[in-house]
Order: structure tokens, then C-alpha cells, then sequence
């Protein structure tokens, strides 16, 4: 399903519709590490541009378990957690909200200074995303740390995560 939601609105939309979104969800919690990962870039891949997807996943619950995988995840799942939380947090005011709510800054600013460039981008991402029009997150993220760690990025961060 990762593969088929992958930059192609049409198969999102059917996917959704399929109703993989709540089965992906239980994937956070209930799946093997694997298992949690491969759900974590399917439902990055469903909200990619999808506002409908979007709350469709924040509905089915997704955001707990995802900050969840930020702090206690492997690597690789931090990473692409991160990514979701992103492309969750993307024009969706609600779901910002709901992001900062459950506690999802704080493992943000700490994986930007995770030994990976993909991880370091992708936190980037997901807290440009959390603060763009959201005075309460841009607070929030000063608050926990994120100014150093940013302004590193524009001198050692890919030219994705300086952006």
C-alpha cells in the first residue's frame, strides 16, 4: 500500500476508501517493528496532499501512536514517523494542533540532532509544518530547543532540511 499511495492521489483516495486507514493505525501499536514501520510510510504516503486523508488518519487515531514511535521507535521508524507527523500537520490547522497536543515537539527538536540527514530533515519538516500560521507551536518549539539545532542545520543539513 506504501508503494501505491506513493505520488498518486488516485490510489489514495482508494485506498482509503478501501478502508485501510483504521488497520493501518492498529499497525502502530499492535505490529512488530517492521509491521510499524511499513504502516508509518503507508499513512505518510495516504496524507501526502490529501487533506481528506489527513483527518481521516488523525480520526482513526494515528497521532498518539506516532509521537509514540518518536520516542521509543528504532531509527528508522523515528525518521519516517516524523515524516508523517509532517505530512499530517501540512495545511491542516486541526491536526497542528492536535501534533503539538500529544506531545510531539519535544522528540521533534531531539531528532534534529539525530545521526541521520533523513531523520534531521524530516523533523525539520515536520516542525516547519507545525509552526507555519500556529503562534502557540512556534512558541512551543522555540521553548523546546529547536533555534540551535535549526540554525546548525543551515550550515550542515542537506539542502532539503535547510529549506
Amino acid at each position: 500500500l506504501w508503494n501505491l499511495a506513493f505520488n498518486n492521489s488516485d490510489n489514495q483516495v482508494a485506498i482509503a476508501k478501501a478502508g485501510a486507514i483504521p488497520p493501518l493505525v492498529e499497525l502502530l501499536t499492535s505490529g512488530t517493528a517492521e509491521a510499524k514501520e511499513i504502516a508509518v510510510v503507508a499513512l505518510w504516503n495516504l496524507a501526502f496532499n490529501n487533506s481528506d486523508n489527513q483527518v481521516a488518519i488523525v480520526k482513526a487515531g494515528a497521532i498518539p501512536p506516532l509521537v509514540e514511535l518518536l520516542t521509543s521507535g528504532i531509527a528508522d521508524a523515528k525518521e519516517k514517523a516524523a515524516a508523517a507527523l509532517r505530512n499530517l500537520a501540512f495545511g491542516n490547522s486541526d491536526n497542528k494542533a492536535a501534533i503539538a497536543k500529544a506531545g510531539a515537539i519535544p522528540p521533534l527538536v531531539e531528532l534534529l540532532t539525530s545521526r541521520t540527514a533523513d531523520a534531521k530533515e524530516n523533523a525539520a519538516a515536520a516542525l516547519r509544518n507545525l509552526a507555519f500560521g500556529n503562534s502557540d507551536n512556534k512558541a512551543a518549539i522555540a521553548k523546546a530547543g529547536a533555534i540551535p539545532p535549526l540554525v546548525e542545520l543551515l550550515g550542515s543539513g542537506t539542502d532539503v532540511a535547510k529549506e
